[in-house]
Formats: C-alpha cells, structure tokens, sequence
C-alpha cells in the first residue's frame, strides 16, 4: 500500500500505520491515545512495524480528502479480493442487496472535524453516509462510507455516493440482480439516474407531496396488490390487524389495512411500537 502526497515523512510506512490504526479500532480505541493498546504486553515481539500512537497521529492529521479516497480504493480492492476467495456474500451472482443510509455519531471535541450541530440540538455529532452490501444468505458487509459534516444532508454527494457502493457491489462479484434501498432522503434524480446507469433496481422510500399524492390517486384498484400477514391479528379497539416487526431490534407495529372492495389491497404503514392490548 502506498499513501501519495503525505508531507514531512508522515506518509512514510503507511501500510504499518493504516493496518495498525484498523486493529487498535477493532480492540475497542477511541482516541488515539488508546492506540497504545498495541504496544502491551509481548504485542511488539509478535507483531513488527507496531508505531507509538503520537506517530499514529501525525499520520492520521496528514491527511487530506485525496488520502481518503486512495483508502477507499484500496478498500474496494480489499474486498472484491476477499469475497473472490471467501463465502463471503453466498448467492451474490442471483440477488444482492445495497443499503444506503447516513448516521450520526457524537462527539464530545470542538476541535473534531467535521463535527457539528445538527439535527440534535445541542449536541455535536459526525454525519457519515454507509452503504452495505447482502444477500438473502448473507449478513452485510461495509461498501463504502463517505463522511460529511454534521449539518450536512443526507442526499448531498449522494448521487456519487451510490454510484461508487453499486460499483462496489460489482467488483464483490453481485452480478445477478441488485436491489438498492434507501430512505425517502435519497430520493432525488441524482440517485435514480444513478442506479438506471447501472442497470440496478431500486426500491426508494418517496416523501408525500402533492404529485406524489396525485401519482397515488390514479393507480387504479386492480393494480394494487394485497400483502398477506399470516401472524396478524386484530387490534381489539379498532380492529386493524397488527403484525409485530422489528427494525434495527426495535420493536415496531405494522398496521395493515383489509383489502378494498374488487379485492384490492393497502402498503402498511410503520409505524413506532406500543403495548399489544392483553
């Protein structure tokens, strides 16, 4: 691995820096003093190249969006490589899935980069885009992350941003059909024409306008299509039927409509969890 640009011999060895900066996050550090993790116990004599942790963050303050993205190559690299030679996503060559989606991530330094007052007041946070790449036999493995400040919204860059997962997703050897899903935020034609370029089907939650609204209103009954929920039941109180769901393992409720008279039916609707009555 080779990091072009870094000044003052802070790019120096940086495949022992970036290696060792990856397994100091993956023992639990958060700062960069906590790096120091790697330098205990009989850590230096099984492992060389091992740097002290003000070393690590020379390395880290040297950077520039361009090192970012020389990373994210090799990430790339990385994985369509690994994927080749492991059973890493099962089934990629008949469905795949790419998940898009931003988090927020807080932070207690003013002088973190990046880091703002976003959409939680009064609190400072990182706003990171991930993208994650499955399959039905598979669970997700990171594609691509691409962080912005904390103020910034979800769909800017994101276009680009989908562009290079579903590029991504490719090289990891999806080559049957792939779905990209995404919250009503991404829903914008940067990110449409994107997934039309590569051939990529896209299930995209929409924002409720008035055109949407009119768009709704004219599908006419026949083509609506019934969602059956075999383990629902009836709301005591008002009779909806009630699916239990859960979403990032937070409980949820689906609310599901019976079918229309011609036998046309609803999409549930999601909404946040409460008691089951009984």
């Amino acid at each position: 691995m080779k990091l072009t640009g870094a000044s003052n011999g802070a790019g120096a060895a940086a495949d022992a820096k970036v290696t060792g900066i990856v397994a100091g996050m993956a023992v639990g550090a958060y700062s960069i003093d906590d790096l120091a993790v790697l330098r205990h116990g009989a850590m230096p004599a099984v492992f060389a190249g091992i740097r002290a942790p003000s070393t690590l963050g020379t390395f880290l303050r040297s950077f520039t969006h361009g090192h970012a993205l020389q990373l994210h190559a090799v990430h790339r690299r990385f994985l369509a490589e690994l994927a080749a030679h492991t059973p890493l996503l099962p089934g990629a060559g008949e469905k795949a899935f790419i998940d898009v989606d931003s988090t927020h991530k807080r932070v207690y330094s003013r002088t973190e980069q990046g880091a703002e007052y976003g959409r939680f007041k009064g609190i400072r946070t990182l706003h990171p885009l991930l993208a994650t790449i499955c399959t039905p036999h598979s669970r997700p493995v990171i594609a691509a992350v691409r962080m912005r400040r904390g103020k910034a919204a979800d769909s800017r860059g994101a276009p680009r941003f989908v562009s290079e997962a579903l590029a991504t997703a490719r090289e990891a050897g999806c080559t049957g059909t792939r779905v990209l899903r995404a919250d009503s935020q991404f829903y914008n034609a940067g990110v449409i024409a994107a997934c039309r370029r590569a051939d990529v089907r896209f299930s995209i939650t929409t924002g409720i306008n008035p055109s949407v609204k009119r768009a709704v209103l004219g599908i006419p009954d026949e083509a609506w299509r019934h969602i059956e929920y075999p383990t629902a039941l009836p709301d005591p109180v008002t009779g909806e039927l009630v699916s239990d769901a859960e979403v990032a393992e937070i409980p949820r409720l689906h609310r599901v409509r019976e079918p229309c008279e011609g036998g046309a039916g609803h999409r549930p609707a999601d909404r946040p969890s409460s008691p089951r009555p009984g």
